[in-house]
């Protein structure tokens, strides 16, 4: 089975949705839908270790590819996402070419890079070789900048270029907020996000983002945009009993 990583290396049409119940019965539910990926949202809700372990074991029980959104550019919230076997991470927060580059020392290997440790899930508890699970993170793991500061518009070539990230995101209502807007339609906030996907079209670098409107999707993928995390299972819950209430008239 092809791996997220080359799915979104070959700039597939993809779709997943953000986890903000830390419980693995949501996971477990949502991994039989037919979505692409999932994604913790260890940023906003809240998540300890603890929870993204489990969830990550149901999604991979499913099987399901996990994205883990980190709740910082930190070393060791991204060594733990990856450690607790996650596809990939979505870090949020990144304004430059210096920091792409730490994030992506940080999620792989090497000089200066992740810590190893054999006995994580990610290695597979001791029984996969070191060889084996260097060469198999280097292939299999994600590494996404969320694209979502002021300071990062005017770094977008270089930080599209940095090697070892192999996708930016664009965190669509922090930029609206950092651009001194009030809606993601506000034509500042749109000029913003055409500069970033064209960017990385330019930089043959995958781009993904957040729209809050699902009939917009079209648009953005044919400008090259390619994965797209949208909702939540808040959103969910909250649109189901809403459908609900509406069927049934009372």
């Amino acid at each position: 089975m092809v791996g997220l990583k080359a799915r979104i290396a070959a700039g597939e049409g993809l779709l997943g949705t953000f986890i903000k119940t830390p419980h693995p019965h949501v996971v477990e539910v949502l991994a039989s839908t037919g979505l692409d990926c999932l994604c913790i949202d260890a940023e906003h809700a809240p998540f300890d270790r603890r929870d993204v372990d489990l969830c990550i074991m149901v999604a991979r029980a499913g099987p399901m590819p996990m994205l883990v959104r980190t709740p910082s550019s930190a070393p060791e919230a991204i060594l733990n996402a990856l450690d607790c076997g996650a596809d990939g991470i979505v870090v949020p927060h990144i304004r430059s070419a210096a920091e792409a580059q730490a994030l992506a020392s940080c999620a792989h290997y090497g000089p200066g890079g992740r810590g190893y440790a054999g006995s994580s899930r990610a290695a597979g508890y001791g029984s996969v070789a070191m060889a084996d699970h260097l060469a198999a993170s280097a292939a299999q793991t994600a590494v996404i900048a969320q694209i979502e500061d002021v300071e990062a518009l005017d770094a977008i070539a270089a930080i599209a270029a940095v090697e070892g990230i192999d996708a930016l995101f664009i965190g669509r209502i922090d930029l609206t907020i950092a651009l001194g807007c009030d809606s993601p339609d506000d034509p500042h906030v749109i000029d913003a996000v055409e500069w970033i996907v064209a960017a990385c079209v330019a930089a043959a670098r995958p781009v993904g983002m957040y729209v809050s409107r699902s009939a917009d999707v079209p648009s953005w993928r044919a400008k090259g945009v390619g994965l797209f995390l949208l909702e939540s299972d808040h959103a969910f819950l909250r649109g189901g009993a809403a459908a609900l209430r509406r069927s049934t008239g009372l």
